[in-house]
């Protein structure tokens, strides 16, 4: 079992950054993928960015490219999502999540309760 959460959401200008944190426990979370969707006001849940366990292989989606950095420290058990040069429509509940593969999909076994992220224009 692994347990997620997520912080770092807030309110900030477009333009601006955050990073969002997601703390893991249980066990053996270095084995895990890691992912972070997030799912805006009447949309569905999208994928953002992903990592492989030992972080060497990345995926994005083309909407963060260039924008957005994920990365983890195994030795915190805590994964995270620099998000830079913000735009309003990155506002969204973002979520964290875990699963034996990198996958780009939602097919992940463990998930956070979410963080909010607010641009405002």
């Amino acid at each position: 079992q692994v347990q997620l959460v997520e912080s770092g959401g807030g309110l900030v200008q477009a333009g601006g950054s955050l990073r969002l944190s997601c703390a893991a426990s249980g066990r053996s979370f270095s084995n895990y993928a890691m992912a972070w969707f997030r799912q805006a006001p009447g949309k569905e849940r999208e994928f953002v960015a992903a990592l492989s366990w030992s972080g060497g292989t990345t995926f994005y989606a083309d909407s963060v490219k260039g924008r957005f950095t994920i990365s983890r420290d195994n030795a915190k058990n805590t994964v995270y999502l620099q998000m830079n040069s913000l735009k309003p429509e990155d506002t969204a509940v973002y979520y964290c999540a875990a699963g034996p593969y990198v996958l780009t999909t939602d097919n992940y076994n463990y998930w956070g309760q979410g963080t909010q992220v607010t641009v405002s224009s």
